[in-house]
């Protein structure tokens, strides 16, 4: 006789710890017991447990909880790049902030993490033509975390926005991979032309607190941006560039500015 079949469930280790940190956290703190079952201990996946947490932030009197998570596990289903984005970018921030002990963290408490990801929805949306609900939710979005980042901006995977308090990136705007940001960062256009009109960031790019990036203009990849710089010319990959209006200071510094984050330049570099 044959077999019977089994049902059998694929192992995912990053979600299994994340439940074990959870698990961790009601032993350790009974008070917050019931909100972290709600988000994470009550769902069987990374994605189900981001659908009720993204829901829960964007949810108002003009569209309830369930709508949105609807809206959310639709987006899901539809683009498994966006789970796989998440991913990136939860791994992204337990490796370079010193500030992130379990990975656990970012879906409870970051809302740089939630922010992008609720972009993320948006954009998808954006992509299908479905402009009205993009709107809504970049709206929710800079409501709730104060962080603005238009639907049709492109964003790449390992995303890590630390702080991030008054972030605005632009309909046109084009971030790549493994990028790493501070507060108050601008990628912002220089006028008011409708056309291409906003800043192309490279991989591995590292991008100070308090910097502007205006204009149709690339930053090479690799390249590091001081904070509080405004920067309006093209920055070759590999570079170091500090000031207002911005002027390239020295090297990088590393092979991977955006992963080691370390803004510091010495004399040598100047």
């Amino acid at each position: 006789m044959p077999e019977p079949e089994r049902n059998v469930t694929a192992l995912d280790p990053v979600w299994d710890q994340i439940t074990r940190e959870a698990q961790q956290a009601v032993q350790d703190e009974p008070l917050i017991g019931g909100f972290v079952h709600a988000c994470i201990l009550h769902h069987k996946s990374i994605e189900k447990a981001l659908s009720y947490r993204i829901a829960a932030k964007l949810a108002s009197n003009e569209m309830s909880m369930v709508v949105v998570r609807e809206m959310v596990e639709e987006a899901f289903a539809e683009d498994p790049e966006l789970v796989e984005s998440a991913r990136a970018d939860l791994m992204a921030i337990y490796e370079r902030d010193p500030a992130c002990h379990r990975l656990v963290q970012p879906i409870l408490y970051f809302k740089g993490y939630q922010a992008v990801q609720a972009y993320r929805v948006g954009h998808h949306l954006w992509a299908k033509g479905r402009e009205d609900l993009a709107y809504f939710v970049q709206m929710r979005v800079s409501e709730i975390f104060g962080v603005d980042i238009h639907p049709g901006a492109r964003i790449g995977k390992g995303i890590m926005i630390d702080h991030a308090h008054s972030v605005v990136i632009g309909e046109t705007a084009v971030v790549g991979d493994n990028v790493s940001m501070l507060h108050s960062v601008t990628l912002g256009g220089t006028g008011k032309e409708e056309e291409d009109r906003h800043p192309k960031i490279g991989d591995g790019v590292l991008i100070g607190a308090g910097a502007k990036v205006l204009g149709n203009i690339k930053v090479g990849h690799c390249s590091r941006i001081a904070a509080g710089s405004v920067v309006l010319e093209e920055v070759p990959p590999c570079k170091t560039v500090a000031g207002i209006p911005a002027r390239i200071v020295g090297e990088a510094g590393c092979d991977q500015p955006s992963i080691s984050m370390n803004h510091m330049f010495g004399p040598k570099e100047k």
